[in-house]
């Protein structure tokens, strides 16, 4: 049993040196949003936009890609001085190989929710994030922008196949700073 304490308190020392080094933390999710697509559709009447086609959206150094994405958004009115506020993006549902990368860490999962309003990136089935040369494998990623936290669980809502080669469990593979003697 001590080894498993001294186990445990190893994996959370490892955890937390690499806490500090992430490059989300802090992501301005109020940063201009760029596409880049081999298809754009927007449909002003459902407030979406719907991009397909090696689709690649950036935000003040993050990059995320997918084959697909419907992108939620509102109008903004404005100043009321007869200004145009054009419109606030609120969510970007993402699928199909889907990638985001910032610095040196990656992640990737089937499907991506950004959230832009509560800077939250949720990816769902056969998640991966990748720091270095540390990585972590489940089911489902929660990335929380505002403090840089990670946490990735076996559970997928996107159904049995979602969470398939995890089998419900996390799997974890982190560097050890090699020491000289």
């Amino acid at each position: 049993m001590p080894m498993l304490a001294l186990s445990a308190a190893a994996l959370i020392a490892l955890v937390a040196v690499g806490a500090d080094a992430q490059v989300l933390k802090g992501h301005d999710s109020n940063a201009p949003v760029n596409f880049t697509a081999d298809r754009i559709e927007v449909q002003d009447r459902a407030d979406r936009v719907v991009v397909s086609g090696n689709v690649e959206v950036t935000q003040a150094g993050m990059t995320l890609n997918a084959q697909r994405m419907n992108v939620a958004y509102r109008q903004n009115p404005g100043n009321g001085g007869g200004a145009t506020g054009g419109i606030e993006i609120d969510r970007i549902d993402a699928s199909g190989g889907v990638v985001v990368t910032k610095g040196n860490e990656t992640a990737r999962g089937n499907v991506a929710i950004y959230d832009l309003n509560s800077r939250l990136i949720t990816m769902l089935g056969n998640v991966s994030l990748t720091q270095g040369g540390n990585r972590l494998t489940g089911g489902r990623l929660v990335i929380d922008l505002r403090s840089g936290l990670s946490t990735v669980d076996g559970r997928s809502s996107g159904g049995a196949s979602a969470v398939q080669g995890s089998g419900g469990r996390v799997s974890g593979t982190f560097t050890v700073p090699q020491k000289q003697n």
